[in-house]
């Protein structure tokens, strides 16, 4: 289809998505299910040869960066120097916990 000077190809394969505010792109369904991409899942987003691909990350990855979250906010014990020190931190945080 021509319009003006402009052409626009419509083809029902071809999966187009527009950029909306805060840089945010919605994937299409048909891709989406495909992929087997679910609500939660960790996208890896990265340039290659001109194109922006979407992975999707494995559990072990997804645990990963919770993990990685959790350093980050403070939410870690220790380091202990030694296993005796690491169980007396574990007995005392369950002793508080049973407390409340």
């Amino acid at each position: 289809m021509i319009v003006g000077k402009l052409e626009f190809i419509t083809n029902k394969d071809m999966n187009i998505v527009k950029v909306k505010d805060k840089y945010q792109v919605t994937i299409p369904t048909s891709v989406r299910e495909e992929a087997g991409i679910e609500v939660g899942d960790i996208l890896e987003a990265k340039m290659e040869k001109g194109k922006i691909t979407l992975t999707l990350k494995s559990i072990i990855d997804q645990r990963l960066a919770e993990a990685l979250a959790d350093v980050r906010a403070g939410r870690t014990y220790g380091p202990f120097d030694s296993a005796q020190q690491l169980i007396a931190s574990l007995n005392g945080r369950a002793t508080k916990h049973r407390g409340k």
